[in-house]
């Protein structure tokens, strides 16, 4: 018998919630729970149709902490925690980098897009933070 800290087979409901964010960014029409990671729109209302992102946080199941990624946005390189789903086959989640705005009077765009993608095994995973859904530019 495993334990209940075990992180193996972890990954399901994950991939199930991140499947609804896909199709929502995919605008996919779907009908499901109205609350939470899995609502059946991006943005406050379903009649505001200007969002396109539900970024996230990653936790780490072995020690609990955020996955971090690093990225370059220009000259500029960081690392970021906030992430936009943008691939799901199986169990492993392919995701694009979002960066700070450096253009800090854009508060409608608290995000942008990099172009630093990382792949990771949803086994891993132990928890998923939605943030607000917004817009991010060029994804």
């Amino acid at each position: 018998m495993k334990p209940n800290n075990s992180c193996e087979n972890q990954g399901g409901c994950l991939s199930d919630i991140l499947s609804v964010i896909l199709a929502l960014q995919e605008n996919d029409e779907i009908c499901c729970n109205d609350g939470g990671c899995d609502k059946p729109f991006l943005g406050p209302n379903p009649s505001f149709v200007c969002y396109n992102t539900r970024p996230f946080n990653l936790y780490n199941c072995f020690n609990g902490t955020l996955w971090a990624f690093p990225y370059t946005l220009g000259t500029t390189t960081g690392t970021s925690s906030i992430f936009r789903v943008e691939n799901l086959e199986g169990n492993c989640c392919t995701c694009r980098i979002l960066a700070p705005n450096p253009d800090t009077t854009e508060v409608a765009e608290p995000y942008v897009a990099t172009t630093n993608f990382f792949t990771i095994n949803l086994d891993c995973v132990s928890a998923i933070k939605c943030l607000a859904d917004t817009y991010v530019s060029g994804v």
